[in-house]
C-alpha cells in the first residue's frame, strides 16, 4: 500500500489521502471538525489554503500521527507544531525516568521499551530470557523485537505456540501499519510474513489463559514458561518521539512460570 504522506505533496492532497484511508466522506469529516463541507472541498482541491489551526483540527479528527501532522503543516506553508527530541535529550528526562521506573519495577519479569518501528530502545535484565541463544546477527543494534521474535534463528524455535503467537503479532503489526500508513511497517509486515511457522498446523494450547488472551509459550532450558503481555503508551503525547514509544511487559500466566522466574533470579 502506498504511503498517504509523500515528499512535496500539497496539503490538500495529503488531507484527502488520510481521509480516504480512514474511510470518511467529506461530509462526515466536515461535521466532526465543525467546518463546512464546501470549505473542506476547497482545501482538498487546493482552492483554499488552510490555517494551521484547521489542519490540526482535521488531523485530530483523523487521528493522524504527530510526525505526519508536522508534514501536513509544512506542506501548507506553516511551521511544525510538534517537537521531535532524541530520548537522550534533557527535555525528555521525565520520560526516561518514568520508563526506567517501569522497567526496573517489573523485574524479575521481562519488560522492554520499543520505538514506533519496533526497535529495542531499552530493557530490563530479564529480557535476556528471550535473547539467549538467538543468532548474534539478530542482536546487532538496532534490534527489531518482532524480527527477533519470529525469525527462525531467533525466538521462534523456542516458541511452542508459534503459529498462534505469529498470527497475533502479524495482526497487530498490520493494524499499526494501516493506522499510521507507515511504509516501514508495511515492509516489516511483508518480511515477517515470509518467515516459516504460519502454516496453521500447530494446534493452539487450550487452557483458562488461552481462552482470554494469546499467551506466549516459551521454552527456556528444560522449562516451559508461559507469559501474557501488556502494552503501555504515554497518554496525550506532544512530542513525536514520545508518541512512538511503547513499553511491552510480560507477566507470568501460571504459578509454574512465577516459581521458575523467581528461581532463575536467585541462581
Amino acid at each position: 500500500m502506498r504511503s498517504v504522506t509523500g515528499p512535496g505533496r500539497p496539503v490538500g492532497e495529503l488531507l484527502r489521502g488520510w481521509r480516504r484511508s480512514r474511510r470518511m466522506s467529506q461530509l462526515d469529516l466536515s461535521i466532526e471538525a465543525g467546518v463546512s463541507a464546501r470549505h473542506l472541498s476547497f482545501v482538498e482541491t487546493g482552492r483554499s489554503r488552510p490555517s494551521p489551526e484547521l489542519i490540526l483540527r482535521l488531523a485530530e479528527q483523523l487521528d493522524i500521527p504527530l510526525a505526519e501532522r508536522n508534514t501536513m503543516l509544512l506542506a501548507g506553508g506553516h511551521a511544525p507544531a510538534y517537537p521531535s527530541h532524541e530520548l537522550s535529550d534533557p527535555e525528555l528526562a521525565p520520560v526516561r525516568a518514568a520508563v526506567r521506573q517501569i522497567l526496573d519495577g517489573h523485574s524479575p519479569y521481562p519488560a522492554a521499551l520499543v520505538d514506533r518501528h519496533w526497535h529495542l530502545v531499552e530493557a530490563n535484565p530479564a529480557v535476556t530470557l528471550f535473547t539467549a541463544n538467538a543468532e548474534p546477527r539478530l542482536l546487532i543494534p538496532p534490534i527489531n523485537v518482532l524480527r527477533l521474535s519470529l525469525h527462525p534463528d531467533g525466538m521462534a524455535r523456542r516458541i511452542l505456540n508459534l503459529s498462534e503467537w505469529r498470527a497475533h503479532l502479524l495482526n497487530r503489526l498490520h493494524q499499526q501499519a494501516v493506522t499510521t500508513n507507515d511504509p516501514a511497517l508495511y515492509g516489516l509486515h511483508e518480511e515477517l510474513r515470509g518467515y516459516p511457522g504460519g502454516d496453521g498446523h500447530a494446534a493452539p494450547i487450550s487452557d483458562a489463559v488461552s481462552s482470554l488472551v494469546v499467551p506466549l509459550r516459551y521454552r527456556h532450558s528444560d522449562q516451559v514458561l508461559s507469559f501474557i503481555s501488556t502494552t503501555t503508551l504515554f497518554g496525550t503525547p506532544l512530542d513525536v518521539t514520545v508518541a512512538g514509544l511503547a513499553i511491552e511487559t510480560f507477566f507470568p500466566a501460571d504459578s509454574a512460570t512465577t516459581e521458575a522466574i523467581r528461581a532463575l533470579g536467585k541462581a
